[in-house]
């Protein structure tokens, strides 16, 4: 059996890489940190914050919610406060259904 070289994988990302991954600025990354209580990225000795895998999925809830949804702070707020893991769960089928949508639409391409 060959060797196969594991890929490394993150457990900390910085705000700009977060923000990149939303292409948002970075400054809407702190100002959801300030106003969404699920967002808690650690902070390293310099200060410096460092996401783990769970922030970014909140912070990606928050953009469905915000930016995709069009709900408001306060809406998003409420829609969190009322079960975060139903809204987690809503945003994760409607990703699947997409790529779904994707993938066929590709089939159909090709046909």
């Amino acid at each position: 059996m060959p060797y196969k070289e594991k890929e490394i994988e993150k457990k900390y990302y910085s705000i700009g890489e977060v923000a990149n991954m939303f292409d948002v600025a970075t400054s809407l990354i702190r100002f959801w940190e300030s106003e969404f209580d699920i967002i808690k990225p650690k902070k390293n000795r310099k200060g410096n914050r460092q996401f783990t895998k769970d922030d970014i999925q909140h912070v990606k809830l928050i953009y469905h919610l915000v930016k995709e949804k069009g709900y408001t702070l306060q809406g998003a707020k409420s829609m969190l406060k009322n079960g975060s893991q139903s809204a987690m769960d809503r945003m994760e089928m409607v990703e699947s259904l997409k790529n779904i949508r994707g993938f066929l639409s590709e089939i159909k391409n090709r046909l």
